[in-house]
């Protein structure tokens, strides 16, 4: 008589997330309603590393201006600049206008529907292209965003670094077998759910074991290691760097800005010239403008933490300047009045110094 063989667990990750969602998830996001391919993409690109609440006051702002992708892609960079600022992480909106073009120029002003097209798109990672699949078209397609690594990390007890290559593999092959598990027609609700529950319950300290629908089968919970899943990144001091700001005015109380290099902090947008240091500010000074360096006012120094470092800026202001001769406005260089400064692409600490 052969051996009974041993049954295997049943997985029941996919319907306790989605019985929790039904009653506690969020089903009112602007993003939501409609729920379109566009209006999606938009949200995942806004959403990557920044908050929900954060997100909904520039997302109904940036629909508003742009309301479909061929918009988007009409539009200039600086107009879309301007609707993004002091959302931070600016490569993100570059991206969203060159993928947008592109969406005109090879797939008639849509969103492709094909993963590997749409992950081909600028700024359009393996996750997002799946929150996209999923959410727009209900597609069958994992994603793993950091709300879904942290959940994965307790759930099944994975440690180490969810940034190294190995232990995202494991994340990865966790939450494609947890989705063969989700009943066709809910992969949007169930894409949308792992976000929740990371956002709401599953939070990086505090979290609200007792209340979550996974927790009875959470190793994290049951061994009490909540506070150590997932194993945080190696720390190091952030370095501290120091800029020196050329706030100049002319006669007209127009300001002088500079558009910022493709690459690098704030890229793209415009900003108030700047230098390492003093001497570096004096040369630039001397090159473009006519009056006394020496007789800049020095204004408090504004700190501002990036994500690999923090900067301390001092911002020197004078009044009254006129440019050198052969200084004009440019692509690159260009006197603004303060009713202009709407309409430009500025990061949040220098539009906060210029409008006070």
């Amino acid at each position: 008589m052969k051996p009974a063989r041993a049954s295997q667990p049943i997985d029941t990750f996919a319907t306790n997330l989605l019985t929790w969602f039904d009653q506690h998830g969020r089903h009112d996001l602007p993003w939501q309603h409609p729920r379109t391919p566009y209006r999606v993409w938009l949200s995942e690109i806004m959403l990557q590393q920044t908050q929900v609440r954060v997100v909904i006051g520039y997302f109904e702002r940036f629909v508003q201006a742009f309301p479909t992708l061929p918009d988007l892609a009409a539009a200039s960079l600086d107009e879309v600049m301007a609707q993004w600022a002091g959302l931070g992480y600016y490569a993100r909106a570059r991206h969203l206008h060159a993928a947008a073009r592109r969406c005109v120029e090879l797939h008639h002003g849509e969103l492709p529907r094909d993963f590997d097209a749409l992950h081909a798109l600028p700024g359009v990672g393996r996750s997002t292209a799946g929150a996209i699949l999923s959410q727009a078209w209900n597609a069958r397609v994992a994603i793993m965003d950091g709300n879904v690594k942290r959940v994965l990390s307790r759930v099944h007890g994975i440690a180490g670094w969810p940034g190294l290559p190995a232990i995202e593999r494991q994340l990865w092959t966790r939450a494609i077998d947890h989705l063969r598990h989700v009943p066709d027609g809910r992969l949007a609700d169930y894409t949308q759910a792992q976000m929740d529950l990371g956002a709401t319950l599953c939070t990086r300290a505090n979290p609200a074991c007792l209340l979550c629908p996974l927790s009875g089968s959470c190793v994290a919970f049951g061994q009490g290691l909540t506070e150590t899943l997932p194993t945080p990144k190696p720390g190091k001091p952030l370095p501290e760097r120091r800029a020196v700001m050329l706030m100049a005015f002319d006669g007209q109380g127009r300001v002088l800005l500079q558009r910022r290099p493709p690459v690098g902090i704030w890229s793209g947008l415009w900003s108030l010239p700047q230098a390492d240091d003093r001497s570096a500010a004096r040369l630039w000074f001397d090159a473009h403008l006519t009056g006394d360096f020496d007789q800049a006012d020095a204004l408090a120094q504004i700190p501002h933490t990036f994500t690999h470092y923090r900067l301390h800026m001092q911002p020197l202001r004078w009044r009254r300047l006129t440019p050198r001769a052969a200084v004009g406005d440019n692509t690159d260089l260009r006197w603004v009045a303060p009713g202009e400064l709407a309409t430009l692409g500025l990061p949040a600490p220098i539009r906060k110094l210029l409008d006070a």
